[in-house]
């Protein structure tokens, strides 16, 4: 991760308030719009759907965007910028608000609305590194297989979610013309307890072939309990696979390297805030410096190394 450049106080900023934040928590965003406002031009856009959402973004011009809301529109965000091929020009800021913050806390990034505002005024970009699979799909957190809960928005085997529309692309479908009734599912899924994994969802254990750069860590003939892939430093990243124990506890498996390739019987794999599946293959390979980040300087307590 490299410390790249400190943000003058004249600097043009697109603030993009994600609905649900302000659904969620109208308070926290009203004082990060306060604070940011106080400190610097500001446009804010209150996108109601995710269309809307994505023109804006879109539409930044040279102003420097920040996003307010949760992982999910964190992740959205990212997810749009890369796709338009825009991810690596793109120095993005957060102020969390919602319900789903452990990601951007993991990044570093502060989850009150106060200290996350002043860090998009006075904090560092960083360039951190992710992960890009097959499918384009990024991730930026530990993927994990089996998944740790049940998906929030659910996906298919390709990384799409479902319908389309979270992404802010076509096949929204009915909730497109209802932009508010969108929002409302959205703050539900949010606020709805996740289920405990079952059978069909990948808790049994797995024969799965895990390469890392080409060199197998583990094969077919292994049945493992748990696989996780995250992004590192210096464009690789940490593998570990927990085999099924037998009579005494198995050891875990690690390795580190650019490249991820998990084959074999039908699994689901989550990350960030979706699971993906079921598919027989994917590979990730890791994106140096491919999130640009803005950051509070100095340590971080909790943040990835």
């Amino acid at each position: 991760m490299a410390e790249v450049a400190t943000f003058a106080m004249s600097d043009q900023l697109l603030v993009v308030i994600d609905p649900v934040a302000r659904m969620m928590d109208g308070e926290s965003v009203r004082i990060a719009k306060d604070v940011l406002s106080a400190g610097a031009a500001t446009k804010v856009c209150l996108p109601e759907d995710p269309d809307e959402f994505a023109r804006a973004l879109a539409r930044r011009g040279s102003r420097r965007p920040v996003v307010v809301g949760d992982d999910r529109a964190l992740t959205r965000t990212v997810t749009l910028l890369h796709r338009q091929r825009e991810l690596a020009e793109c120095v993005l800021s957060v102020v969390p608000v919602g319900g789903a913050l452990s990601l951007a806390r993991s990044l570093g990034v502060p989850t009150g609305a106060v200290a996350a505002a002043r860090a998009v005024l006075e904090g560092v970009e960083r360039r951190l590194d992710l992960l890009v699979d097959d499918s384009d799909g990024v991730v930026l957190g530990t993927l994990r297989i089996p998944p740790v809960r049940d998906p929030v928005v659910p996906e298919g085997a390709d990384g799409e979610a479902a319908g389309a529309g979270a992404a802010g692309g076509p096949g929204a479908g009915a909730g497109a013309a209802r932009p508010w009734l969108r929002t409302c599912q959205s703050l539900v899924r949010t606020l709805v307890p996740a289920r405990p994994a079952s059978a069909g969802s990948g808790s049994e254990p797995s024969r799965l072939r895990v390469e890392v750069d080409g060199a197998t860590l583990v094969d077919l003939d292994q049945p493992v309990e748990a696989v996780s892939v995250t992004p590192g430093i210096a464009g690789v990243a940490a593998v570990e696979v927990r085999p099924v124990s037998v009579g005494a506890e198995a050891s875990p498996l690690r390795a580190e390297g650019r490249t991820v390739t998990v084959s074999g019987a039908h699994f689901r794999y989550g990350a960030d805030t979706a699971v993906s599946g079921p598919l027989r293959r994917r590979t990730w390979t890791v994106g140096e410096g491919g999130l640009r980040l803005v950051l509070p300087g100095g340590e971080r307590e909790g943040a990835r190394p």
